[in-house]
C-alpha cells in the first residue's frame, strides 16, 4: 500500500475526527496540527514498518444543512 486516505470531519463537540478508508483506524483532535500528528501516530501503530503506507491523505468533508 502506497497511500492511505482519511475522511476528516468537524466534530459536533468541536475539533476534528479522522477515519481511515479501508482500515480500522480512527483518531480525533482539537486542531488540525494535532490531528495530523495523531493520524501519523495511528498509522505508525497500525502497520508494521514494511507495510506502512508512504503517503497519508486527509480528505476534508463539510456538510451544510439549512432550511428553505
Amino acid at each position: 500500500m502506497n497511500e492511505i486516505i482519511f475522511l476528516v470531519e468537524n466534530d459536533v463537540e468541536g475539533g476534528y475526527t479522522a477515519r481511515a478508508l479501508g482500515e480500522s483506524i480512527f483518531t480525533e483532535a482539537d486542531d488540525l496540527e494535532t490531528l495530523r500528528e495523531n493520524v501519523r501516530d495511528a498509522v505508525n501503530c497500525h502497520f508494521d514498518e514494511a507495510d506502512k503506507p508512504k503517503v497519508m491523505r486527509l480528505h476534508f468533508v463539510r456538510e451544510e444543512v439549512f432550511a428553505v
